[in-house]
């Protein structure tokens, strides 16, 4: 009884896998290409902006989570002193990230890339 099961298994993998061998990537070199379905590919150039090193803005959080902690410190006295501390880092924080994905938007590079894709009529 085993050996059927497990041939049974074989079968439906080999099937589940059918549809992965679709999905095939395209290069320039492939632009012009045509398929017996009538399909063929298409090259465009895109423009792409790269920004840099920090995508998640981790720097500008933690500086102004930093900055708005000590700021906010220096308000009130006992138990509002640490509702302001906590209050205050955690809106320098958002104002640090949102500056600094402000900037990373303004500084980024932007480059020109190749994408291409199967086209079907």
């Amino acid at each position: 009884m085993k050996p059927i099961r497990t041939l049974a298994a074989v079968g439906l993998l080999s099937l589940a896998g059918t549809s992965l061998v679709h999905a095939q990537s395209y290069g320039p070199e492939d632009e012009g290409r045509r398929f017996n379905d009538g399909s063929r590919v298409v090259c465009n150039d895109v423009e792409v902006q790269r920004n840099t090193s920090d995508p998640n803005r981790v720097g500008g959080t933690a500086a102004g989570a930093v900055i708005g902690g000590l700021v906010g410190n220096q308000i009130g006295s006992g138990n509002g002193r640490k509702l302001a501390t906590v209050g205050g880092a955690v809106a320098g924080g958002a104002i640090g990230r949102n500056v600094q994905g402000n900037r990373q938007e303004a500084n980024g590079d932007r480059v020109v890339e190749t994408r291409c894709e199967r086209v079907r009529r």
